[in-house]
């Protein structure tokens, strides 16, 4: 078998494996998430349904528009990143100084306009950064500062809504990629020791956040107060053993672990499926996120935008993994940082597969692109290049993605 055609079987078993991937969380997610939620539901009055309801609504409109990503012209979403980043910070605005905010337990997270179901304007921030560093730093002579200026705006925008996890997200997925990019590292070294004045007031403005840490240095410390959800949650975890209790038979989602469905929506799924379960799911993931990087790897020399936004996505969306099965863990303190595709929120839901599908489209894309090259290879036997002639065996060990198709555009 050719080169080539090693390399388009190779993208068919991406696009395949990374759109079932894809698909199995969703649904999985929608499985967990109302084993978790439906007590919560019955609690408030509401039908044992409710959050199920509340988390598909978003899904199938994330449906619909990434089916809409799907087949429109990439230069049609590149025009749009830049006032989608102007659009982002306009929606911080509102949420934070205009009565469309949202404010619940003292924080004002949620935008809520007319018709439209609230969201929080955060989620659009994150994947509008990824997008924005990646078209800025794809072109030549890019000074760094406006990239740092704009993550600096909205990180300062996300923390005065009180949404410390995210931001720390925020800033790590942002300074990840702008060290990709090529970001001066010196320069990112300088900020984040900046950061640290205003991350230490955060920190020491709340005394509830002073007594988060102390407790998670000492677990023992108030056990039936401010690490009783920490310590449920490894109980839970305990509890799940090797092959779980099975779906709907936990019993910390039953007042012993609040608010299960959503940051803790792990706990469940272990106590549920047990450690089986568990290495199944994180698979699944482990396959997302390395198709992603595969794919930034694979770009980086013919389409760098692309290359970074395959990157971006995958380091936002594995941080937020990462983050979540540690807080769970008793590894790190309650950030308040969802499991992508798992714990109830709407809009966190909607904006990963749209990220998702973004990076579905570019391995799609790159997959039609090696098929009509192995095509035109398989119809020429030799072709003559400024005044030399060069067999199609030797033409496939070029850089097929796009220097080749280049060059015979030029040609021609």
């Amino acid at each position: 078998m050719s080169i080539s055609k090693k390399i388009i079987n190779k993208s068919i078993d991406l696009s395949f494996i990374y759109f079932l991937c894809i698909l199995t969380l969703c649904l999985w997610g929608m499985v967990v998430m109302y084993s978790s939620s439906y007590h919560e539901a019955n609690i408030h009055n509401l039908p044992h349904y409710y959050y199920l309801q509340q988390q598909f609504k978003f899904f199938v409109l994330a449906i619909f528009v990434s089916i809409i990503v799907r087949f429109i012209n990439f230069k049609i979403i590149t025009i749009f990143i830049y006032p989608l980043i102007v659009v982002s910070i306009i929606c911080m605005l509102l949420t934070l100084y205009s009565p469309y905010g949202v404010s619940i337990l003292g924080a004002k997270r949620w935008l809520e306009i007319g018709p439209i179901p609230s969201f929080q304007p955060s989620e659009i921030v994150k994947v509008s950064t990824i997008l924005f560093i990646a078209k800025y730093y794809s072109k030549e002579n890019h000074p760094d500062y406006i990239p740092l200026i704009i993550v600096l705006i909205n990180a300062s925008l996300i923390l005065l809504q009180k949404d410390y996890s995210t931001t720390v997200l925020y800033l790590l997925t942002s300074f990840l990629m702008l060290l990709v990019c090529g970001c001066d590292f010196k320069k990112l070294f300088i900020i984040g020791l900046f950061l640290l004045i205003p991350a230490l007031y955060a920190i020491l403005a709340e005394p509830f956040r002073i007594k988060r840490i102390v407790s998670f240095l000492n677990p023992s410390l108030d056990p039936n107060g401010i690490n009783y959800q920490i310590n449920n949650s490894l109980l839970a975890i305990k509890r799940g053993g090797l092959f779980g209790v099975g779906l709907g038979n936990a019993i910390y989602k039953l007042g012993k672990l609040p608010e299960v469905q959503n940051d803790f929506i792990f706990s469940n799924l272990v106590e549920e499926t047990g450690f089986f379960g568990v290495i199944v799911t994180l698979a699944i993931f482990y396959l997302v996120f390395r198709i992603g990087y595969t794919m930034s790897v694979k770009l980086f020399s013919s389409d760098k935008m692309k290359s970074y936004i395959c990157f971006g996505i995958s380091s936002s969306l594995s941080l937020q993994l990462i983050i979540n099965v540690m807080v769970v863990t008793a590894l790190l303190p309650p950030t308040g940082i969802p499991l992508p595709f798992l714990s109830q929120g709407g809009t966190n839901l909607f904006f990963t597969i749209i990220e998702t599908s973004i990076i579905y489209k570019i391995i799609v894309e790159l997959q039609t692109l090696e098929r009509d090259i192995n095509k035109s290879s398989g119809e020429m036997k030799n072709i003559l290049i400024e005044g030399e002639e060069y067999s199609i065996n030797n033409i496939s060990k070029i850089n097929i993605e796009t220097d080749f198709v280049n060059y015979l555009k030029d040609i021609n």
